[in-house]
């Protein structure tokens, strides 16, 4: 854990000072009736990002196994001749809009934003608006993915607060791309694709830093607080914009990064160097990769019995 991690970097959940938190308490409760004990624990992640915290819990947990980033090792079963449904294989909530990736094909390398805050954060209409200013007046290229209930209003209606100002759409019609969903993957894939601004939940973390994207961060809820922390400052690859956003704070941080400022261009050389250990962790005969065979040959093969419904 960052020495000078902050009170509000910790997961929202248990983001208390007081012992008697209704919260933190339940989780206590929940955690001390859990007696299962699981045959393994497997963490979506790789030795090299998470080696501390990996080391500290396998003192107090059974036999733990860090397997990730998931993308890079479908890319190696897929890269291996498999035959199997892996390579057809999408875990998405709503329907892929392709025609991004098109509009990305006719954008110079590393000279795109993309913006997504995932399937389940909202946002305030006033954010949105900041947001959308701040994207506009940084004059950068631009592909926002924008869920249709993902914008509230005063009411927590949906239905008429995801609507971006008709200034704004004429302002930047020549170069941006707003949609409600799209293969984030094969985005962040993309070389077109030069940072990307995040909720920071983790599966969005890994799959940028597994394709060696910097990150603009601001955290929703959840762990995303702290998952944000480790992005800038340990990790160094990305920069965060305050809960409190505002667009001169939005457009300074994109500038930073695909202008190439100082810190904009240290967030790059690190973003790939990380994507270089992502990378090694999943080839064939790296860690991820040997721990996910160990699961497969220890756990799932040799004691199938062992394993409960809770587990799968």
């Amino acid at each position: 854990m960052p020495k000078d991690i902050r009170l509000r970097d910790f997961p929202s959940l248990i983001r208390t000072t007081d012992p008697d938190d209704a919260m933190l308490k339940m989780l206590l409760r929940s955690m001390a009736c859990h007696r299962t004990t699981p045959s393994a624990v497997i963490f979506h992640t790789f030795d090299e990002i998470d080696r501390e915290a990996m080391a500290a819990m396998s003192t107090i947990l059974p036999p733990i196994y860090a397997v990730g980033p998931l993308p890079l090792l479908l890319d190696q079963v897929a890269g291996n001749g498999s035959d199997s449904a892996v390579d057809t294989l999408e875990s998405n909530l709503s329907r892929e809009n392709h025609a991004c990736l098109e509009w990305l094909n006719g954008k110079r390398p590393n000279s795109v934003l993309y913006v997504s805050f995932g399937s389940v954060a909202t946002l305030k209409s006033d954010q949105l608006v900041e947001f959308a200013w701040g994207l506009a007046n940084s004059k950068k290229d631009f592909l926002w993915v924008i869920r249709n209930d993902q914008v509230i209003n005063g009411d927590d209606d949906p239905a008429a607060a995801a609507v971006l100002p008709p200034e704004f759409l004429e302002e930047t019609k020549a170069r941006s791309h707003v949609t409600s969903w799209c293969p984030q993957e094969a985005v962040l894939r993309h070389e077109a694709t030069g940072a990307f601004l995040t909720h920071c939940g983790w599966n969005s973390v890994l799959e940028s830093i597994g394709a060696g994207v910097p990150m603009l961060c601001w955290p929703f809820g959840a762990d995303q607080y702290t998952n944000a922390r480790y992005v800038c400052s340990e990790w160094r690859v990305g920069i965060e914009i305050g809960g409190d956003v505002k667009r001169d704070d939005v457009e300074a941080a994109i500038r930073e990064v695909i202008d190439g400022g100082d810190k904009g261009e240290e967030m790059k050389r690190m973003a790939m160097q990380w994507k270089e250990k992502a990378t090694a962790a999943a080839l064939t005969g790296g860690p991820s990769w040997v721990n996910l065979e160990k699961v497969v040959d220890e756990v799932l093969v040799v004691h199938p019995s062992k394993i409960s419904d809770t587990e799968l």
